[in-house]
């Protein structure tokens, strides 16, 4: 049930931010996967659905084993091969990520949609420089135009890749369903060989008493029964295999059918697409044409009289004899630090008079090779990055995430730098192509509180700066007050909650989210922390009902029966718990979570009053 709260608080939650008006840049629709293993198949995600605007940041948060990770991996599309992705899709910009080629994913992948991970130490290659590591994106997406041409029939080759991954997918399940022995069929065989165990034990008390006969009698039924169940499982098998064999003539009958049109538009397609690519370039080149003659004009205009020239060959012998002077004094003093650092300073105020007075009388001339220079990288980055264009980017990229001295940490290795730098440069690295959408999977988690709010401040100014949409992963609600729009709780592969940053820490509704919100330190509380009881369940035999039922002391007995729809709190706000159905029974939030609302509501309250003053 929810706490009780006044107008004034109601309003507060209600000042959260809106969705309308910005556009969806993801949408993920009743999405389930699940992997095989020795032991079963694991039902990771069962039903996830949630959208992402621009430039804001869903937190998805739960506890480990909730599907958390598995849904962020299906975004990037680096699930583990034994995955099954059973149903659903994930939208971005027209693509059904979940039916995406690796082609497709190669596009996308790090240009699109960028990730970090949770432990910079795995993310790195220990015996490759830093700065290789950074730029290799950019430098394997080096040719631009290929990139422009790839945008262009991006629509089309998404529909043919899109044709033929359903038609795989549809021959995987078929084959899949073929293969299946009927249920309980391991089990069925192992209480064969139980049973026959247990006849052989007993031969010996049989023949002793006279018995063999009814003895050999239950041996016989037993087998009967095997070679019967046997039989019925193969008569299972050859109906899924006819089954599947049908399944896969409709779907390779649909690919036929539909095949040639698409692959028609998208040959169609690539042939415009190359001529208009090669206009592009065409309008590149003369757009630098234009602007270099433009320079050269202006440069025309301008010369030195005889008396400049002459300061600027005075000046230039000068700077000359000033560096062998200064050069050869700071050789002879290498070995002796002091003296060295003193006199490289000294060589550094005699050189820069003299440079500012040359640059001075030539600043006309310098200030054209600049716009030159600007003119030639300009159209270079749209035809193709060169490595010095990348080690640029890359300088840029590292100070912006707050990596020191970036020149000299560029050429350092993955060990020579802090857990806290470890974790930028990973940040960098998903940068520096300048992804529209940035998944962060727990980055903080192996880092202490300092380093951490540092992080989760450099990605909150990241995202406004790059205008970027965030995946926030965490377990930790704590984390979330500082980072999250919108929030989504997960449990045992589903959301259980979904709402508003102010929704959900101001109104929570279901049972998960008050223990979540009751297991998090805060010096504020006198009450005593809750730890939540029992274990997430097993994902091979998901409960029936509310999978948090068994570990709730709310739990209501429909709970243990029947899964809870989404009940809607308010258009941005929803929850799945049985507690918010009409006919059931009041019940008071843990008063550690209510006490901490209160407070949460005051200091929200407080801090709107100091921005009006």
């Amino acid at each position: 049930m929810a706490m009780k709260l006044s107008d004034k608080d109601r309003s507060l939650i209600e000042g959260a931010p809106s969705i309308e008006g910005k556009d969806k840049v993801l949408s993920v629709n009743n999405l389930v996967i699940s992997f095989r293993t020795d032991n079963g198949k694991v039902q990771a995600v069962r039903g996830v659905s949630f959208d992402l605007y621009r430039g804001e940041t869903l937190c998805i948060v739960g506890e480990s084993g909730s599907g958390k990770s598995v849904t962020s991996k299906a975004i990037m599309g680096i699930l583990s091969p034994n995955a099954i992705i059973e149903g659903g899709s994930i939208m971005y910009n027209g693509i059904d990520l979940t039916k995406a080629s690796e082609t497709e994913f190669q596009r996308l992948r790090g240009k699109k949609i960028g990730m970090i991970f949770q432990d910079p130490l795995s993310s790195l290659n220990p015996i490759v420089r830093i700065g290789k590591q950074i730029t290799e994106t950019m430098l394997i997406n080096a040719d631009m135009l290929k990139r422009y041409y790839d945008d262009l029939i991006a629509p089309e080759l998404t529909a043919y890749m899109n044709a033929k991954s359903e038609l795989q997918a549809a021959i995987g399940e078929a084959n899949a369903r073929a293969s299946l022995p009927m249920n309980g069929y391991e089990d069925r065989l192992s209480d064969f060989s139980s049973r026959f165990a247990d006849l052989r034990a007993s031969r010996f008390e049989a023949k002793k008493a006279g018995t063999l006969e009814e003895w050999q009698a239950k041996v016989d039924a037993i087998k009967e029964e095997k070679k019967a169940f046997l039989a019925e499982n193969k008569a299972y098998s050859e109906q899924g295999k006819a089954e599947a064999k049908t399944k896969i003539a409709e779907a390779k009958a649909h690919y036929k059918e539909v095949a040639p049109t698409l692959r028609a538009a998208l040959k169609k397609k690539k042939a415009e697409a190359k001529v208009e690519t090669k206009q592009y370039h065409e309008s590149l080149k003369d757009t630098l044409k234009a602007k270099l003659a433009e320079i050269q004009e202006k440069r025309a205009k301008l010369s030195l009289s005889d008396e400049n020239k002459a300061k600027v060959a005075s000046l230039k012998k000068d700077l000359l004899l000033t560096k062998l002077r200064y050069g050869a004094r700071i050789a002879l003093v290498y070995v002796f630090p002091k003296l060295h650092a003193q006199a490289s300073l000294a060589y550094q105020e005699a050189v820069k008079p003299i440079e500012e007075s040359i640059h001075e009388i030539l600043k006309e001339f310098r200030a054209l090779d600049e716009e030159e220079a600007l003119a030639r990288n300009e159209y270079q980055s749209k035809v193709r990055i060169t490595k010095k264009m990348a080690k640029a980017k890359a300088l840029k990229v590292m100070e912006e995430v707050g990596i020191p001295q970036a020149e000299r940490r560029y050429r350092q290795y993955p060990f020579q730098f802090s857990g806290g730098m470890r974790q930028r440069i990973v940040i960098a690295i998903a940068l520096i192509s300048e992804p529209k959408i940035l998944i962060c999977d727990e980055p903080t988690t192996a880092l202490d509180v300092t380093i951490q709010a540092q992080i989760l401040e450099l990605i909150n100014r990241l995202k406004k700066t790059h205008d970027m949409s965030v995946i926030f992963i965490t377990h930790d609600l704590g984390v979330v007050a500082n980072m999250a729009d919108r929030v989504a709780v997960m449990y045992a592969g589903k959301i259980c909650e979904y709402g508003t940053d102010k929704e959900i820490f101001f109104d929570p509704r279901h049972p998960y989210t008050w223990a979540l919100l009751a297991s998090i330190p805060d010096i504020d509380s006198k009450e005593k922390l809750e730890a939540i009881p029992g274990t997430p369940p097993d994902m091979i035999y998901p409960p029936a009902g509310d999978a948090f039922a068994l570990r709730n002391r709310f739990a209501l007995g429909i709970d243990f029966k029947y899964e809870p729809p989404f009940f809607e709190v308010s258009p941005t706000h929803y929850v799945a718990s049985w507690l918010e159905y009409e006919d059931a029974p009041e019940v008071e939030m843990p008063k550690i979570v209510s006490q901490r609302i209160r407070h949460a509501l005051k200091e929200e309250e407080e801090k709107i009053q100091n921005e009006k003053l």
